[in-house]
């Protein structure tokens, strides 16, 4: 077995178990989320031992530098000292300005951050509470437009975190936010080529940002947005998304949820079923995914078997599991 040793405390790590396992075994309210080396939430340094191999996949180059691991992913080789990231630069602080909820179970959050952070509307980046509660979320939002950060927020009963978010007015609550990552972003170098945003829930959120970057920079080919829920009280920013129908020639907006009555702009049905019937070809079509990893992890073999390049598919994909309990 690998000693682990974390803020004074002391672990056992049996084979193949991961840092994470044995801290959250050991009583250790670890931050964490997907587990699966996605979100970035887990993040924590290494102060001593060897960084153990497929603990820093996908980490930006300074982060593995300053000894940084995914300790979902950290299978210690020797044993280790580590230390949570806190006091390395890597989070802005951040004043909560704004709590709305959309939907039943969607709430907006919208703050004003400290200092700039370089991020692009669409990718995530994980919101850190005082307490040391963290969870991920993309952007919504246009951040060179905007003089705010804004989340949408799926409500879980009994969450933690967005338990906390949708409750009381939290107008002037300080935070932080770490990142940003993810590929879910407009990138302004075919205007001319169609966009296909898809997201269920709030996959929402990035495909939003995509949809407004992609507008106000100048996107000339067909944009559509399909958004997915399982009944039409699960669809928010519907007047927003058809208002842009208006504005813009080029851009369209679907509704599709799995159950109700059929109305104007939304459709009956699974999404993918829907995708498969209005787009048979995706040659030459860029596409966003975002959502639960399920759909996403679908769709994306789906509208490759399509047509649509491998480079052109972007997908982020929501994670289902909780970061210390959601």
């Amino acid at each position: 077995m690998a000693a682990l040793e974390y803020e004074g405390r002391h672990f056992e790590v049996r084979p193949g178990e991961t840092v994470l396992d044995a801290l959250l075994a050991g009583g250790v309210d670890a931050p964490h989320s997907c587990r699966s080396g996605h979100c970035r939430t887990c993040l924590a340094r290494v102060v001593d031992g060897s960084i153990p191999r497929g603990s820093q996949v996908g980490l930006k180059d300074a982060w593995r530098e300053l000894g940084l691991v995914l300790t979902c992913c950290t299978v210690p080789e020797t044993d280790l000292v580590i230390a949570p990231v806190g006091g390395l630069g890597l989070e802005v602080g951040a004043t909560i300005t704004e709590t709305v909820r959309l939907a039943a179970d969607v709430v907006r959050v919208r703050m004003t951050l400290d200092a700039p952070l370089e991020h692009r509307g669409g990718q995530y980046v994980t919101l850190v509470r005082g307490d040391g509660l963290a969870r991920s979320y993309s952007t919504a939002n246009v951040p060179d437009r905007d003089p705010f950060l804004e989340l949408h927020v799926r409500v879980i009963a009994g969450g933690s975190m967005s338990g906390w978010l949708a409750g009381a007015n939290l107008a002037g609550e300080r935070v932080a936010i770490r990142g940003p990552d993810g590929e879910c972003f407009y990138v302004a170098d075919r205007t001319t080529e169609p966009l296909l945003l898809v997201g269920a829930g709030t996959g929402l959120a990035p495909l939003w940002a995509v949809a407004q970057d992609a507008l106000r920079r100048g996107h000339t080919g067909r944009i559509v947005l399909v958004h997915g829920a399982v009944e039409a009280k699960g669809l928010y920013l519907v007047e927003e998304l058809r208002e842009l129908t208006r504005e813009h020639g080029n851009f369209e907006y679907v509704g599709s949820v799995l159950r109700g009555e059929p109305e104007a702009g939304i459709e009956i049905g699974p999404i993918d079923a829907l995708i498969r019937t209005r787009f048979p070809s995706l040659r030459g079509w860029r596409v966003y995914l975002c959502g639960n990893p399920e759909l996403v992890f679908d769709l994306r073999k789906k509208v490759f078997l399509a047509g649509a390049s491998t480079r052109d598919i972007h997908a982020d994909a929501f994670v289902g599991r909780p970061t210390r309990a959601a």
